[in-house]
Parts: C-alpha cells; sequence; structure tokens
C-alpha cells in the first residue's frame, strides 16, 4: 500500500490518512505580497498540487482560503482533493487558546476542518494582543506550558472533527520520545529542515522506526529570508549553487530545484517548496519521473555541514529549544 502510494506521490500516515509528497510552502519572505500569495497558490493547484502548507503565523490563511475556494469554484478541485497543513502558534498554547487558534485558521481559510494540524514549535510563548514575537525590554516573552500539555488539547482538536491529522514541527528526538511516552495519540507527522546542508539522518532514523512521517521545510536553504534572517558563512542559502548540486542536476538533465526536492521524496519523506513563480511551480511537480542513484544519494548527504536557515536565537536558552 506505501509503494503504491508513494509512486502516486503520497505517503501513508500512522491514522491511515494519505499525505501527498508534495505541496506548496507558503512561508514568505517580506516581499511577496498578499495577492502574490494568493497567486502562487491558485497557479499550484493549476499546476496539480493538492497539498498546501500554512501556519497561524505566516498570516495568508485569507489569501489560501480564497485561492482554493476560486478553484473549487471553477470545477479544478473539490475540498476533498486537498490536503491543508496550518499549525497552533506558540502564544495559544494555553488549553482555551489551542481550540480559538484553530478557529481563527478556518475561519480564515473558510474551512471546517483542516488536514493536518501542527504545534509549530516546542517553546510557548506569551500571548500579548495580537504580537506574534512578544518582547519585552528586547527579551522574547515566554511562558510556562509544556509541549505534553499543548498535545492534550491537539488531541481533543482531533477527536472533534476540526483537524484530521495531528502532528509536530521543529521538535527533536528527545522531545519526540517525551511525548509518545505520554501521548494518546501519536503525532503522525514532524516538519523539521531538511536539506543536504541538515541531513539530520538520526531524526530520520528515530521518526521512522516510530511511524511518524517527515515533512521537509526550507528544502532549498530558504534563500528568500530577509536579509537580516541570513546567518553569514553558516548559511545554508546557496545550496542550489553548490557544484556538487549542479552537477548531479546535470548528470539527470534536470534543475538543481528538481534534484533536491527528489532528494526528499525518494526517501518517502514530504517536501514543501516555498515559490510565488508560476514556472518554478510548474517545474518544482516534475520530480516523479526520475531517480537518483545510490551514487548520488551518497554524494548529496556528504554535503552535510549543519547549517540551518531557521533557528530562534531569541529562544536558544530555554529548555524546550529543539537545536542545542
Amino acid at each position: 500500500m506505501e509503494e503504491d502510494s508513494r509512486r502516486l506521490g503520497r505517503i501513508e500516515l500512522n491514522d491511515g490518512r494519505l499525505m501527498p509528497l508534495l505541496g506548496l510552502g507558503t512561508w514568505k519572505a517580506r516581499s511577496v505580497s498578499a495577492e502574490m500569495c494568493q497567486a502562487a497558490a491558485e497557479a499550484a493547484i493549476a499546476a496539480g498540487y493538492r497539498h498546501l502548507d500554512t501556519a497561524f503565523s505566516y498570516r495568508n490563511e485569507v489569501e489560501l482560503g480564497k485561492a482554493i475556494r476560486n478553484k473549487i469554484s471553477q470545477g479544478i478541485i473539490r475540498r476533498e482533493d486537498m490536503f491543508i497543513t496550518t499549525k497552533l502558534w506558540c502564544t495559544y498554547f494555553a488549553p482555551s487558546d489551542i481550540p480559538l487558534c484553530l478557529d481563527k485558521s478556518l475561519s480564515d481559510l473558510q474551512m471546517d476542518y483542516v488536514d493536518l494540524y501542527l504545534i509549530h514549535f516546542p517553546v510557548a510563548l506569551k500571548r500579548l494582543d495580537d504580537e506574534l514575537f512578544p518582547l519585552k525590554d528586547g527579551e522574547m516573552l515566554t511562558a510556562d506550558i509544556d509541549y505534553v500539555d499543548v498535545w492534550r488539547g491537539m488531541e481533543a482538536l482531533q477527536a472533534s472533527g476540526k483537524a484530521r491529522s495531528i502532528g509536530v514541527s521543529n521538535f527533536s528526538v528527545l522531545q519526540l520520545e517525551r511525548l509518545l511516552s505520554r501521548a494518546k495519540v501519536p503525532p503522525a507527522v514532524n516538519q523539521v529542515e531538511l536539506h543536504p546542508y541538515l541531513v539530520q539522518t538520526e531524526l530520520i532514523e528515530y521518526c521512522r522506526s516510530k511511524g511518524i512521517a517527515l515533512t521537509a521545510q526550507s528544502p532549498f536553504g530558504s534563500p528568500g529570508r530577509p536579509q537580516e534572517l541570513h546567518r553569514g558563512n553558516t548559511d545554508p542559502m546557496k545550496l542550489l549553487e553548490d557544484p556538487v548540486v549542479v552537477d548531479v542536476a546535470k548528470k539527470h538533465r534536470r534543475s538543481p530545484a528538481q534534484v533536491l526536492l527528489r532528494y526528499h521524496v525518494q526517501q518517502g519523506i514530504c517536501v514543501i517548496p516555498m515559490s510565488a513563480k508560476p514556472n518554478h511551480i510548474l517545474e518544482n511537480t516534475k520530480i516523479f519521473d526520475f531517480s537518483l542513484d545510490e551514487e548520488d544519494m551518497k554524494t548529496l548527504r556528504e554535503l552535510n555541514r549543519g547549517w540551518r536557515a531557521c533557528v530562534l536565537d531569541a529562544l536558544k536558552s530555554h529548555p524546550f529549544y529543539p537545536f542545542n
């Protein structure tokens, strides 16, 4: 079943639901307007994408909801054809706030349910008006809420039918172990940064051993991030230009982007590249009609440098910070 589904570009989650291996990531750099975000989502659906990944904190759920409604009204898709992922933000970890965050996302998306709901990050932040990153005197304001307790709220949302599958994002092996020891429902997915500069073999093997699917975010090293988020000489933003990646792409007569996406889906890892350009969106779908050989995969894995694009340095001292 799993192999058949993978040939169709889907994987089976541990709750029996199917998740498309390729999705459109919608975390946007500041240069992407709301209109461009909606246009990108519509272009993706037209190109055959059936998986869109968003989050409360991306503040683009209204635009994605409009894009999906437009394509439904055009007869291109039905709601049940789409796999929609969104995420619980860290300022909504209090038990009474968890359903409020999902309800806001559902309202903005114009939906009754999401296919996958993730805890976005394991560290709780204080709820302060509508601030995503509440600060006081330059310090990030954290809250004393355990992600294990947050998970109980996620299980309740799944039981309500508003979230078909539930999972986590940016969780380490140790955090997954602790969560699994207390959870009634195991997480279906862990969405993390993965690419040849950040191979994370231990995490991949652990998730496989526990039946937790992986979604690779920032598969190109997130080159579109704002300049102030670049990390100097240890930033993976030039992964697409790496000579090794370029050589593998030439060998297969593909683009470096297609090779990096194929690297993940060939391992049964879902991947969610972000693009606002219709030609790139279409190009990124053409990854299921070629394979990388074992030498290609080995060569790409050997690029591993432990370089991360997405970190929250302000939370490094928190005991639940996942990247230490």
